[in-house]
């Protein structure tokens, strides 16, 4: 059954970034893949269940955090981009859990989970505007923007985290057996985490 856990963090165009250590998360991450690959990982297996279901290659198309495990057991380390979205990252690995980080401030009223109907508008991050597949999951907004494609393999470079960035949504997602306890202990990683560099964290509940 799919668990979610949803944050709201603000002020966070403000926020003393050194304070945002991924180095543990990491580590808990590598010693995760210690002796296996990722797609040993209870978590990691239920997403590429899921993505079968649906029709994509599960090598083809790989959840968020299975992509970040990957990129950490092959190059021994995460991607750096901002230290907002390089702790998202971290956390997510470490979690074994796909994180999505939406700038607040360009989504067009709510934001919903839903098939694509195949007329909305996708920012690719190279630039390139697509058009999702008709039947796709995607996170969609009021707009009729795409904010990420099949469900939780990429997400749009439209509402991207930036230093600009002063409001954001976290939303986490699991389907495997024991996702209700990752995802409240994930949500507290997040809180605590962002808490301490100075964001206003705010728990939502998905609906």
């Amino acid at each position: 059954m799919l668990r979610v856990g949803t944050l709201v963090l603000s002020g966070m165009d403000r926020l003393t970034l050194a304070r945002l250590d991924t180095a543990p998360l990491a580590a808990t991450a590598k010693a995760a893949l210690d002796g296996g690959t990722e797609s040993d990982l209870p978590s990691i297996r239920a997403w590429r269940a899921t993505f079968a279901a649906m029709g994509f290659k599960p090598t083809q198309y790989r959840s968020a955090a299975e992509a970040l495990l990957r990129r950490l057991r092959t190059d021994g380390s995460l991607p750096a981009v901002h230290p907002v979205v390089d702790y998202c990252n971290a956390v997510s690995a470490a979690m074994a859990i796909p994180l999505a980080a939406f700038d607040l401030d360009r989504v067009d009223g709510a934001l919903t989970v839903c098939e694509a109907i195949g007329d909305e508008r996708f920012l690719a991050f190279s630039g390139e505007e697509e058009s999702p597949e008709r039947g796709e999951v995607i996170f969609r907004d009021e707009g009729n923007r795409a904010h990420a494609r099949r469900w939780t393999h990429r997400q749009s470079r439209w509402s991207a985290v930036s230093p600009e960035t002063a409001r954001v949504l976290l939303v986490a997602e699991a389907l495997h057996e024991g996702a209700s306890g990752d995802i409240e202990r994930m949500m507290a990683l997040l809180a605590d985490g962002f808490s301490a560099a100075g964001a206003r964290v705010m728990e939502m509940e998905a609906t």
